[in-house]
C-alpha cells in the first residue's frame, strides 16, 4: 500500500505537534512546518523518526507566504513524494479591542490563521486531484462560529477558515477529496496560558465536561477525520466538551 504524506502546518507545539506524533505513531510520512520556532520543530522531527521510524521532514517558514509553500511542497514531492492529507494548523490570537487593533495586527492574524490555508490548499489540490483522492482538514476553532468578544479578528479567521471549508468542500468532492475543519474550544495550549488561575477555574464551571480538553483529543479526533471515507466532507466538527 502507498505510505499516507501529511504536511501538518503549525507542528512545533500544542495541536500540531499532537497532531504529528499520532499520525506518525500510525506510520505516515510527515513533513511539518512552524515559522519561528526551529529549535523545537527539528527536535520534534529528529524524535519522530527516532521512536516511530517514519521519514520526517521539518520545514522552516511562513505557510501564508505562497513563495514558501511552492518551495517547501516542491522539496516535500522530492524527498517523501505527494502529499496525500493536508492539516492546516498555523494560527495566532490576538485578544483586544477592535478599535485599538492597528492594520499591522489585522493583517498578522489574517496572513497566519487564513491566508496559510489558502496558499497550502492552492498548492496541495493539484497532486490530490491527479490522485482523485486526499484529506484536508482545517484546524478551527469554535469562535469562528460563535464570535468571541476583544477577539474580533481570530474570530472572523476562523469564520472565514470554516467558510472555506464547506465552499472548497463542494469544489473538490467530485475529485475524491475531502475538505473538513474541526471547530476546538478551549484547548490546554501555550495559546491559552494566558488565563490565570482563577480565570481558568471560572471557565472550566462554563464547561459541561468540566475541564479545558487536550491536544491529544484533537489528534485523535484528527486522525479519525483524516481515515473518514471522503463522503464526510464541508463538515465543521466542534470539539468542546459541550460549550458552545
Amino acid at each position: 500500500m502507498k505510505q499516507n504524506i501529511a504536511f501538518i502546518s503549525g507542528a512545533s507545539r500544542g495541536i500540531g505537534r499532537a497532531i504529528a506524533r499520532k499520525l506518525a505513531s500510525e506510520g505516515w510520512a510527515l513533513a511539518i512546518n512552524c515559522s519561528s520556532s526551529q529549535e523545537e520543530l527539528r527536535h520534534l522531527a529528529s524524535e519522530l523518526k527516532d521512536e516511530f521510524h517514519i521519514p520526517c521532514l521539518p520545514l522552516i517558514g511562513d505557510a501564508g507566504d505562497e513563495a514558501f509553500v511552492q518551495s517547501a511542497l516542491s522539496k516535500i514531492h522530492q524527498e517523501l513524494g505527494p502529499v496525500t492529507a493536508l492539516v492546516n494548523n498555523a494560527g495566532v490570537s490576538h485578544i483586544g479591542l477592535l478599535s485599538d487593533m492597528t492594520l499591522e495586527e489585522w493583517n498578522r492574524i489574517l496572513r497566519t490563521n487564513l491566508t496559510s490555508v489558502f496558499c497550502c490548499c492552492k498548492h496541495v489540490i493539484p497532486d490530490m486531484v491527479h490522485a482523485k483522492s486526499g484529506a484536508i482538514l482545517n484546524i478551527s476553532s469554535v469562535w469562528g462560529i460563535t464570535g468571541a468578544s476583544c477577539e474580533a479578528a481570530y474570530s472572523a479567521s476562523k469564520g472565514g477558515m470554516n467558510a472555506l471549508t464547506k465552499a472548497l468542500a463542494k469544489e473538490l468532492a467530485p475529485s475524491g477529496i475531502s475538505v473538513n475543519a474541526i471547530a476546538c474550544g478551549v484547548i490546554d495550549t501555550r495559546m491559552n496560558q494566558c488565563f490565570s488561575k482563577e480565570e481558568r477555574e471560572a471557565l472550566c464551571e462554563e464547561i459541561p465536561a468540566g475541564r479545558f480538553g487536550t491536544p491529544q483529543e484533537v489528534a485523535e479526533l484528527a486522525f479519525s477525520i483524516l481515515n473518514a471515507p471522503s463522503y464526510l466532507t464541508g463538515q465543521i466538527v466542534t470539539l468542546d466538551g459541550g460549550w458552545q
